[in-house]
């Protein structure tokens, strides 16, 4: 101190003002330069409990290989400190960077005998994690170093593997390695931050959660978790591995409300994750009531998709057939592709029905079933004035469709539905079956060559009247087509193509095999007996010429040819009075010819307005006008028979049988006209405010008649008049009608036509009705509640019906016949679909004796309306007009329940009259739970 006081200088004794803020920061800078410089980070050691909190080992968490042991040498001393010093360096888990300044002896360094160890090639502690940990918190994230925690507070998130944890407040414990998660409240009393637990397949939310990442292994309380339609809460789980899980005091439902209408308690529960779930004791509640009922044990399957198993029965009652069960079956997978379904229904007085259904599938390649149906009805017993004997009928049902990418080119599909004749009449609880008289089927193949013009079709096809009793098969029925060729038209097109060019020919290929028979007349030698083949060739040319000003013109020449193996002669008997048909068999042919020119334009009318909301009308009328001739080449195809007793002759066609309404002449000269309207109007669209919104309204898409002149003949040249009329007015009202008119009067004895026209007669006519039809549907339904929820429903029908197999939909589609008001959609408050049709056909009597007028008219209605939020009403059902009584009606009354669904169907009028009254859960898996009372009897005619 002396000698620093002696070596300075005399100003340094003068008084001067310190400021200590730089007197401060120059000491801190010195002492950091000191510790950077001259110590370096070895210096510095880093507390051991530290490192053990956030690694959860002293080792680093790092994977190493196993360090080969070190060669015993003495080492030098170095500046650094001691051998044992060092090597204590060499092992800590934080790795050493020594300073450049702090040099290392030249010996050490290049001696080849000192051994260098890896500071990363460490070992790992026994209770460290094998994988990487992801921390998140919205808030903050403490570390408690004494008590080796971690907390994540405000919207906490962890991942681990395929582990998520999301919760309010996580909790983890180094030493255990046991994560908690726990909700929080806000200032409102809300629980916020529900911890949610997910891993794979498997999620679910709890109150609280402990997880142990070292055995995979959990702990949760007041836990909800959803496994396909089922709800489940457990106050206590246990998790033992991904797929299984122990609960106690258990809940199962398909409410989704955390208090549930109804649900199954069990103290003890064991779950096995998409495949089952075991209980002890099971028994059921209704809002919170416990049921004195219940069973030692409880079986829930969980697994979604196919499984085999046991389809329970629904009891009904009926005072004609007893007490029965019905849809007592059984359900079997059989392989990858496979599955099958039988059910029964069995009566107290003797009857049962067996239902056959198995399917198949393979994706992207085919899909199909069948449906085998067998009745065994007995109603009444004999001396009861109902009573019917025991009969037996049958149906088989098969459909099958063939993917478009499984084969390029190649379809394949069939529709087949064959039954006996009374089986419609005794099938239960299906009112529309019940009228449906006519039964077809088809079988169809079709393949076509790219880069060819060639076409084949193969098809079979049936028809049924079981009024009748009469089958008709077409077997097979074999189409091959070539497509327009173009003989004169250059390979490559340069510039305007000639007319000739435009010269098209193609070919049209048919063989039709056919025969009849009735369900009495079935056996090999009536078939061969009715055996009927036929093939045809047509080979059509046509050519396109340029247009003559407005006018398009399309002349046109074919030829075709057919082959005929039998030929059907009828004649009077007069030992019986009636006309009996003898077929003779043979190689027939019949060959025809004919040659057309065809003009055609259209006309264009507009009608525009200036005031209101209709700006203009738009007319288009498209006539055509048509030369035909064609040379007689069948005039022996023709002949005349006796057809009553007072002598009376008509023509026949010996290749058809089929009946000439007039003198039949081969040769025509036919002058054809036809002519088609539509009418369109431009309306203002309310929709848009601005001045060019307009919108178009189809009111007629068209009307129009058709009728032809064959100047050649020498009676009855001019044709019946055809109208047609086809509209969807203002897109709501469907309108389709067609009539057939004749210009000629009738004989009001006999019916026969004469060869007066209608306007010649002493009242001025334009003709009769022959035959015709009109046909109105309308639809009108109310918005929708929610409209996404309804976009929702409809796309996923659409997917349903699209993966669905044919087992699937013809049931679904039966029982929404049989109770409509289990499918009740409540998100439309109302709706109501009309349709009426009326079909007017004179026809020759069978006994040839003159026409009869056949007249059917009649009204189909289905409609529904909300009472309630909750209460639905539906009814559907047809109306005879002709003759005044309701064919069948269908009525029902349905209430939700939320998760249930209470329904009441009643079927007052028709073949099959029914009542019942049911209740039971939406879901699909607890759909067989029902309470339900039921009873019904056939009404059948006379």
């Amino acid at each position: 101190m002396q000698l620093w006081l002696f070596l300075s200088p005399p100003y340094m004794f003068q008084r001067r003002k310190v400021n200590h803020k730089s007197v401060f920061i120059t000491a801190v800078a010195a002492l950091l330069l000191y510790g950077l410089t001259v110590s370096g980070r070895s210096a510095f050691h880093s507390p051991s409990h530290f490192l053990q909190a956030l690694t959860f080992s002293v080792a680093d968490t790092t994977p190493v290989k196993p360090a080969k042991k070190p060669i015993t040498k003495p080492a030098l001393q170095t500046r650094e400190g001691s051998t044992a010093q060092q090597n204590r360096m060499l092992i800590d888990t934080v790795p050493v960077k020594k300073d450049s300044v702090n040099l290392v002896d030249s010996l050490q360094r290049k001696d080849s005998m000192i051994q260098k160890i890896d500071t990363f090639d460490l070992k790992l502690s026994k209770d460290s994690i094998d994988a990487q940990v992801d921390f998140e918190a919205e808030d903050s994230m403490v570390i408690d170093i004494p008590g080796k925690q971690i907390f994540l507070y405000n919207k906490a998130s962890v991942k681990f593997k395929d582990v998520a944890l999301d919760a309010a407040v996580i909790r983890l414990d180094q030493p255990t390695q046991i994560l908690t998660a726990f909700s929080t409240k806000d200032s409102t009393g809300k629980r916020i931050g529900v911890p949610a637990f997910k891993q794979a397949e498997s999620a679910f939310t709890s109150d609280t959660i402990r997880y142990n990442f070292k055995t995979q292994r959990g702990l949760t309380i007041g836990t909800y978790t959803q496994e396909g339609e089922m709800f489940i809460y457990g106050e206590k789980v246990k998790r033992i591995s991904p797929t299984v899980f122990f609960a106690e005091k258990a809940r199962f439902t398909s409410c989704n409300y955390d208090t549930p209408h109804f649900a199954f308690k069990a103290r003890k529960v064991k779950f096995i994750s998409n495949k089952v779930a075991v209980t002890g004791l099971v028994r059921p509640e209704f809002e919170n009531v416990p049921i004195p009922l219940g069973l030692p044990f409880g079986l829930f399957p969980m697994k979604q998709g196919r499984r085999t198993g046991l389809l329970p029965p629904q009891p009904v009652a009926n005072d004609q057939l007893g007490f029965g069960l019905e849809g007592l079956g059984y359900y079997k997978t059989v392989g990858e592709y496979w599955d099958a379904t039988i059910r029964a229904n069995i009566y107290s007085y003797g009857s049962y029905s067996l239902f056959l259904s198995p399917t198949y599938r393979k994706r992207y390649r085919y899909s199909g079933g069948f449906n085998i149906s067998y009745l065994n009805t007995k109603i009444g017993f004999k001396g009861d004035p109902d009573y019917v004997p025991p009969n037996r009928n049958f149906s088989v049902q098969w459909n099958h469709s063939l993917d478009g990418k499984a084969r390029p080119g190649q379809s394949f599909s069939a529709s087949v539905n064959v039954a006996t004749s009374l089986f419609n009449r005794y099938f239960p609880n299906n009112a529309s079956q019940n009228f449906n008289n006519t039964l077809q089927s088809s079988i169809a193949y079709q393949r076509t060559w790219a880069g060819k013009p060639y076409n084949l079709s193969v098809t079979a096809n049936h028809s049924q009247n079981t009024n009748s009793k009469q089958y008709n098969i077409s077997l097979p029925d074999i189409g091959f087509t070539v497509n327009t060729l173009y003989p004169f038209q250059k390979k490559e097109l340069v510039g305007t193509p000639k007319w000739y060019e435009k010269l098209g020919v193609s070919y049209n290929g048919t063989f039709r095999n056919q025969f009849s028979f009735t369900d009495t007349t079935f056996t090999l030698k009536h078939l061969l007996d009715t055996l009927n083949w036929s093939a045809r060739h047509s080979i059509p040319i046509q050519l396109s010429l340029p247009a003559l000003g407005p006018l398009q013109v399309g002349p046109a020449i074919s030829y075709d040819e057919t082959w005929h193996s039998r030929t059907f002669v009828r004649r009077w008997n007069p030992a019986t009075k009636s006309v009996e048909t003898v077929s003779e068999k043979g190689f027939y042919q019949e060959r025809q010819m004919s040659f057309g020119l065809n003009f055609s334009t259209a006309v264009f009318g507009k009608l525009d307005f200036k005031k209101g909301n209709v700006k203009a009308l738009r007319h288009v009328i498209r006539p055509t006008f048509g030369l035909g001739y064609r040379p007689d080449m069948n005039r022996s195809k023709w002949y005349r028979s006796q057809v009553d007793s007072t002598g009376r002759e008509l023509w026949f066609d010996k290749f058809n049988g089929s009946q000439a309404a007039n003198i039949p002449d081969g040769r025509s000269g036919s002058i054809n006209l036809s002519i088609d309207n539509n009418l369109e109007m431009k309306v203002r669209d309310k929709k848009d405010t601005s001045e060019a919104a307009e919108k178009k309204i189809r009111l007629i898409d068209g009307f129009g008649m058709s009728t032809s002149y064959n100047m050649l003949a020498d009676s009855f040249a001019l044709s019946d008049f055809n109208f047609y009329l086809r509209s969807n007015l203002f897109e709501k009202i469907n309108l389709t009608a067609g009539a057939n008119v004749s210009p000629y009067q009738v004989d009001t004895k006999t019916g026969f036509r004469k060869r007066q026209y209608a306007w010649q007669a002493d009242k001025f006519s334009l003709g009769r009705f022959t035959s015709g039809f009109v046909s109105v549907s309308t639809q009108f339904k109310s918005k929708p509640k929610d409209e996404k929820k309804e976009k929702e429903k409809q796309e996923s029908e659409r997917n349903r019906r699209n993966n669905a197999d044919f087992d699937e939909q013809s049931r679904e589609l039966n029982a929404i016949q049989r109770n409509p008001g289990e499918f009740a959609d409540f998100n439309i408050p109302w709706s109501l679909n009309l349709s009426y049709s009326l079909n007017l056909n004179r026809q020759l009597k069978l006994d040839y004796s003159g026409f009869e007028t056949l007249i059917t008219q009649s009204v189909t209605f289905n409609g529904d309306f909300n009472l309630t939020e909750k209460w639905k009403v539906q009814a559907n059902g047809v109306f005879d007009i002709q003759t005044k009584t309701l064919q069948y009606l269908t009525t029902s009354i349905s209430r939700d329940l939320h998760c249930w669904q209470l329904a009441i169907n009643v079927t007052p009028v028709g073949i099959y009259r029914s009542f019942s009254i049911s209740i039971n859960p939406k879901s699909g898996l607890l759909r067989d739970l029902r309470i339900n009372r039921s009873k019904f009897f056939y009404n059948l005619p006379e």
